[in-house]
């Protein structure tokens, strides 16, 4: 049985259609790529999948159970946690409580909630910084934060929006070492992330979307040689 299974999502906003029809299943232990242009609707799906918004038709099922209808708080209790695009972190607290809040969705108390926190720095080489306001930190910092943030609610799947967008050569590989190794925890990975060369690395899958519309789902390998992926991102010219 899937882990994560999304049939038929459809999400119109007024005559736009922004997700047509998408179809998807999501193996336990698996790490998978959400590629595809600007205004594809890769982060929109995101947020359908985690209760942002609701989508127009369509089913999202997280181990047999459906998920449509529910909070973006109950769909965490559920087990999918989620990063955004923008960091948005606590600005005005420490790091450590920063992800102290987080934990306190399993940990009624306040000292088995920092600890769990400061397991869960230690995890993403922030324990560090625990005092440091999260305004202080760099981008790059900021992000594993809220990787941390995320962690710290025990989610059975972790999905993680541009995770690598705006940092440098090392600190991408520093992320891709990251993913994997909470992929080795057991923690199922769903990312977009525009950084072609390290979400083919790191996926096992790759999910293409083009105007909503899925394009393209198989093995890296085969999805970077597949002609319509290539006219999608380099136009018609490439066809």
């Amino acid at each position: 049985m899937a882990l994560l299974e999304v049939s038929g999502l459809c999400k119109d906003f007024g005559g736009l259609h922004a997700i047509s029809d998408l179809s998807f299943q999501l193996q336990h232990g698996e790490i998978l790529g959400l590629i595809g242009p600007n205004g594809a609707g890769k982060t929109t799906v995101f947020n359908l999948i985690t209760g942002f918004i609701p989508p127009t038709s369509g089913e999202v099922l997280l181990e047999a159970q459906s998920l449509l209808g529910l909070k973006p708080s109950a769909v965490v209790k559920r087990g999918i946690a989620r990063t955004f695009q923008i960091v948005k972190p606590f600005r005005n607290l420490s790091v450590l409580e920063n992800v102290t809040l987080a934990a306190f969705l399993h940990e009624a108390s306040r000292p088995r909630a920092e600890a769990k926190a400061m397991e869960t720095l230690a995890r993403v080489q922030l324990h560090n910084k625990s005092a440091v306001n999260a305004a202080d930190l760099t981008l790059g910092e900021q992000k594993r934060l809220e990787i941390a943030r995320a962690l710290a609610t025990q989610p059975k799947i972790l999905f993680l929006d541009e995770p690598m967008g705006g940092l440098n050569p090392a600190e991408v590989e520093n992320a891709c070492g990251l993913v994997r190794e909470i992929r080795q925890d057991g923690i199922t990975i769903i990312l977009v992330e525009h950084h072609m060369k390290a979400i083919m690395a790191i996926s096992n899958r790759v999910i293409v979307l083009h105007n909503g519309i899925k394009i393209a789902d198989g093995a890296p390998r085969d999805v970077v040689r597949n002609r319509e992926v290539i006219t999608a991102y380099l136009g018609k010219r490439a066809a």
